[in-house]
């Protein structure tokens, strides 16, 4: 859950509320009268968010990603070395 704070509380503990988002990956919202409220949340959590929004952007690659998912967390999948993936996938001739 984010933590919310009005404008004049975040300004206050600015530093603290730093630490809070880079420290341990909490979001926080910033209410702000007569304009939208605003979030805080560390470098690596957007990173994090934009590399997710862009490998579902397609749906033909959501689709593979999910059906990848659900193979790995079936016991019918065999563990496969990092070369037979590079054949299988084309990346070695």
């Amino acid at each position: 859950m984010p933590i919310n704070f009005s404008y004049t509380q975040a300004r206050a503990n600015l530093a603290k509320l730093l630490d809070e988002v880079s420290l341990n990956k909490e979001v926080v919202i910033i209410n702000r009268r007569n304009s939208e409220n605003v979030a805080l949340v560390s470098e690596s959590e957007l990173s994090g968010l934009l590399e997710t929004a862009h490998l579902l952007r397609s749906p033909k690659n959501a689709q593979r990603l999910f059906k990848a998912l659900l193979k790995s967390q079936s016991k019918n999948g065999k563990p496969q070395s990092l070369e037979e993936l590079k054949r299988e996938f084309g990346f070695e001739k």
